[in-house]
């Protein structure tokens, strides 16, 4: 389930610098100069420097938030070997320090939140949420979207809120489906509140678990009389309900009104797979079964020398003599065609007409050679979304060689409420997160898919060689109770409380440890611990304090609860454009200065930050805006108009309950 983490930037498009970023580089070392011209101190000016330079990384994605971050952490550990040329008496970040965060509570805490999410997913629990909202719920969308939505909402609470959308994401489409539903209409209120719902709890998103690490780091700064208290599990719960309440009020009041209507809706069933993708995507494509006869001019050629022209694409294949090769590690574009070798397509029968024609082929009546191989039992039609974070991100289905890799065939990829299919270059495409693909697979393919971080499954009904396991329920909800036990009645460090409830996961049987391992999103980790020595520099230079002391002398005039509104403001801006993690670590320094400067109360500020970082509905940044985008067919228009309200609504929610509750 926690194959994502919310904090890493959504829609990476790593390769060559574009134009735009080569101008937007030439600009923010314009910024980094002047910064160093006006700052007091030299350590000042480098770590200025520096933070512009992570502005500009996470804000363009030259290259990966990850790669990003380390390269941030190995500059401030460099600092120290050049301080002498850099003009410091010592680096930036003591060397002893630099790699604490690899050992810090924020990081080893998601690292179980993972885990036992990947148990609790493991034990098939979500299928039985999804017939209990369609038994609860009906077929009403006013009655089903608060439903999913507050489910999703109280997962999201305990775990990561991209794993528990991408959770969700086949519950919400088997209900579409057996509903009658539209799509478009259930995933954004879903999105939207799994989103919302990682301000529920102090471990529901990376910003608010990371954010107690940083309020210690900001203590070691501030002398004793201004000292923070870290929070509590539960002390955002009254903030983050509030949240929640207001989302699913928005869509079930406003929806018919801001949630769009698109033809193009992800189902779940494999077994019709050919009638379901005519009805969603309006062609008519067929499996056939072909014999290249002798003399054919299809003979010698190479699969991928033909597929594109004559939009077909081939699926299976036997040569004389051996056994019929289906699936993974089989079919590869550079194979070549034989006489009397049969051919297992998948196009448009107009297509097929005119490539059989063509190359004189003998097309057959019904299936024979492949009877077994390609029956509704062993393949099918299905549709896989690639997640944000996924390795496949700038590459294309052609580079990764798809069809032999993972077994799965592309015919469809649909892509900003456009579907292009075989002919229109798909598989030359780079991949962006968000894209869904219609692939011809066989089953077995497609479940062992289902454990790749690298794509996210839509279609869940479908044969399955190794079932789920249901019979673990017990010992993962004994582990999950434990942890959550121990989190809200002892002492104990959050991490130990969450790795505790992660080590019985594998130690009763609910996941094997291979499983907890892929269950991690290490890019994740080395993202949130390289960017906490970042942290440290920013508040030990006195950068923080700098920087709030001339935000102060614009704004310190006006009433606190303005000055606490425009950090959440800021917080919002900076979280569309960069990690929410990455806005957190920077904001916050900055914030308990200014709390401190106006006379509020600095933990109430650093919380604000890590609150308005989840508040990120306008574009589809966030991860779990790009996971949803491509199986609802939304458009960025369409974000922009429910999630326009959405973020006022979600400012001014949480500065009420702010000033209530704090």
């Amino acid at each position: 389930m926690n194959k994502l983490a919310d904090e890493e930037q959504t829609i990476a498009k790593p390769g060559i610098v574009t134009r735009k970023q080569t101008i937007a580089a030439l600009l923010f070392t314009a910024l980094a100069l002047f910064l160093a011209s006006v700052v007091p101190t030299v350590e000042i000016a480098w770590v200025s420097a520096i933070l512009v330079l992570t502005i500009y990384l996470f804000a363009f994605e030259v290259v990966g938030v990850d790669v990003a971050a380390v390269t941030v952490m190995v500059l401030l550990g460099l600092s120290s070997l050049f301080a002498p040329v850099m003009g410091l008496e010592q680096g930036l970040v003591d060397n002893k320090h630099l790699f604490d965060g690899f050992s810090s509570n924020a990081v080893m805490s998601i690292i179980a939140v993972m885990i036992i999410g990947a148990g609790l997913d493991k034990t098939g629990i979500m299928s039985r949420v999804a017939a209990f909202i369609l038994q609860v719920g009906g077929t009403t969308e006013t009655r089903i979207i608060p439903i999913v939505s507050a489910s999703v909402g109280f997962i999201s609470s305990f775990m990561q809120n991209v794993g528990a959308a991408a959770l969700f994401l086949p519950v919400v489409s088997r209900i579409s489906a057996r509903s009658g539903l539209s799509m478009s209409r259930l995933l954004m209120p879903m999105g939207f509140t799994a989103i919302l719902g990682g301000t529920m709890t102090m471990v529901g998103s990376s910003p608010l678990i990371l954010l107690n690490d940083l309020i210690l780091t900001s203590n070691k700064a501030l002398p004793a009389g201004q000292q923070m208290a870290t929070w509590g599990l539960f002390s955002v719960t009254p903030v983050g309900v509030a949240l929640v309440a207001a989302g699913i009020a928005y869509f079930v009041l406003a929806g018919r009104f801001v949630l769009p209507k698109t033809n193009s809706e992800s189902g779940t069933v494999g077994a019709d797979s050919m009638a379901y993708f005519h009805e969603v995507y309006g062609v008519n494509y067929a499996i056939s079964e072909l014999v290249v006869t002798e003399g054919s001019d299809l003979i010698g050629k190479r699969l991928e020398d033909v597929e594109t022209s004559y939009r077909v694409r081939f699926i299976a294949s036997k040569r004389s003599g051996e056994e019929a090769r289906v699936g993974r590690g089989t079919v590869a574009r550079n194979m070549e065609v034989q006489a009397g070798m049969v051919l297992g397509v998948v196009t448009d029968p107009r297509n097929l007409d005119h490539f059989v024609e063509k190359y004189a082929l003998k097309k057959r009546r019904q299936l024979r050679t492949f009877a077994e191989s390609l029956a509704g039992n062993k393949a099918g039609i299905a549709e896989v979304v690639i997640p944000p974070g996924s390795d496949l991100i700038g590459k294309s289905a052609r580079d990764v060689w798809m069809r032999k890799t993972y077994g799965l065939a592309m015919i469809g990829l649909h892509r900003d409420g456009k579907t292009l299919r075989e002919g229109d270059d798909i598989r030359i495409m780079p991949l962006q997160a968000g894209d869904t693909l219609v692939v011809h697979t066989a089953w077995n393919a497609l479940e062992r898919i289902e454990r790749d971080r690298d794509f996210v499954v839509v279609t869940t009904e479908y044969p399955r060689s190794e079932e789920l396991r249901p019979h673990k329920i017990l010992p993962a909800a004994i582990f999950f109770s434990a942890a959550l036990f121990m989190i809200l009645f002892t002492d104990i460090r959050l991490s130990v409380a969450l790795l505790t409830g992660a080590i019985g996961m594998v130690l009763s049987g609910v996941l094997n440890i291979e499983e907890a391992y892929e269950a991690v999103s290490w890019k994740t980790v080395f993202l949130l611990a390289s960017l906490i020595p970042l942290g440290l520099a920013v508040e030990t230079t006195g950068t923080a304090k700098w920087i709030a002391e001339h935000v102060l002398s614009v704004v310190g005039h006006m009433p606190l609860w303005v000055i606490q509104t425009a950090v959440a403001a800021l917080a919002t801006f900076f979280t569309l454009v960069m990690s929410n993690v990455g806005a957190t670590v920077l904001l916050v320094p900055l914030a308990v200065n200014i709390a401190i400067g106006a006379g509020g109360n600095p933990a109430v500020f650093a919380l604000t930050v890590a609150i308005a970082t989840s508040n990120s509905f306008l574009i589809p940044t966030h991860q779990v805006n790009a996971l949803i985008m491509g199986p609802a067919g939304y458009r960025v228009a369409d974000f922009m108009k429910a999630g326009g309200i959405m973020t006022v609504l979600f400012l001014t929610v949480m500065m009420i309950m702010m000033s209530l509750v704090f």
